[in-house]
């Protein structure tokens, strides 16, 4: 089981692994913003390397730059690379320059097999489902995309009363648009839900022997940041919320960590030697007295939020443990 280096990516939160059909593993993140939104999240970068350990160094290189103005120009955050039937995707969420807070998830397609190198298209706001008049109409973001037996989901965060989980099945030959009406997947409950904010967010996918599980982030971007999980058995109908059970404490946090805070916003990739890793970010433990170097009083723009990496084990009743 190979160790990693902590932090494994500086300034880089939000961050998303994947390896793709063609060998090679891809990471984005949010690019990092310096005190306000003029000074950051402006674009799309990926870095490639055929393992996930020479990800660290792989040159970075920007495939998309935010408009100068109008939609998708402030706020571009939590990008999420996919590879669904063959073409590549980026999922990811933007506020405009009439609103930097009207933040809607967007999608890209790349023409092209190499999503380096090949140019992108903008297929414009994610589309619900006709008849559904919900959906994206109010701040949503965090979109991330999974099959599973042979459906195609898309998970996002929404705030109708509080930022809430919700989702929707699609086509995956057009997978910018709901082809069904959406589920209330998980809302705030708890307390650990509801530090500074009541926040449902970041959803990502993993899947054991005979459950599925949907990791999430929840309470404010600061070190109060955390995460829990819902899971389902494999053949259950996943738009069924019955199917679907919560933690009733996050599964990490703060408490859980040495010298970090906030741990959150996570994605999950197998390494080149079979190891499950969580990929998550979270600041320094300096960011509780205000002495990390780039200390900004508003979370969203201290980019001293890093990329970090844990393993992952299965227990002996399916469920994942973080190491």
């Amino acid at each position: 089981m190979k160790n990693y280096p902590n932090p494994f990516i500086p300034e880089r939160a939000d961050p998303y692994i994947t390896k793709g059909s063609d060998g090679y593993y891809y990471f984005t993140a949010s690019y990092p913003a310096f005190h306000d939104e003029f000074h950051g999240y402006d674009r799309i970068a990926l870095r490639r390397s055929k393992n996930v350990e020479g990800l660290r160094n792989a040159e970075e290189k920007t495939v998309w730059l935010a408009h100068k103005e109008g939609i998708m120009s402030r706020h571009i955050w939590a990008p999420e690379l996919h590879e669904i039937d063959g073409k590549w995707y980026v999922f990811f969420a933007a506020g405009n320059s009439d609103d930097k807070w009207h933040i809607r998830p967007y999608v890209l397609m790349c023409n092209g097999t190499d999503p380096i190198n090949d140019t992108w298209e903008e297929k414009g706001k994610a589309q619900p489902a006709d008849g559904d008049d919900i959906s994206f109409n109010s701040f949503s973001l965090d979109m991330t995309y999974f099959e599973h037996n042979s459906k195609h989901y898309l998970i996002w965060a929404e705030i109708i009363g509080a930022s809430s989980l919700f989702m929707a099945e699609i086509n995956p030959d057009s997978p910018w648009k709901l082809i069904s009406q959406p589920i209330l997947l998980s809302k705030p409950e708890y307390d650990w839900e509801k530090v500074r904010f009541s926040v449902n967010e970041g959803a990502s996918v993993l899947k054991g022997e005979d459950k599925i599980f949907v990791f999430f982030s929840a309470s404010g971007t600061g070190a109060e940041y955390c995460m829990g999980y819902l899971w389902a058995d494999n053949a259950a109908d996943l738009m069924d919320i019955t199917s679907w059970h919560k933690t009733t404490e996050p599964v990490l946090s703060t408490k859980d960590l040495i010298g970090e805070a906030g741990p959150g916003h996570n994605s999950f990739v197998y390494d080149e030697e079979g190891s499950l890793l969580l990929v998550y970010h979270a600041r320094p433990e300096s960011h509780f007295d205000k002495s990390c170097g780039t200390y900004d009083d508003e979370p969203l723009y201290d980019p001293c939020r890093h990329a970090r990496i844990k393993h992952v084990k299965f227990d002996e009743k399916g469920f994942p443990v973080i190491l």
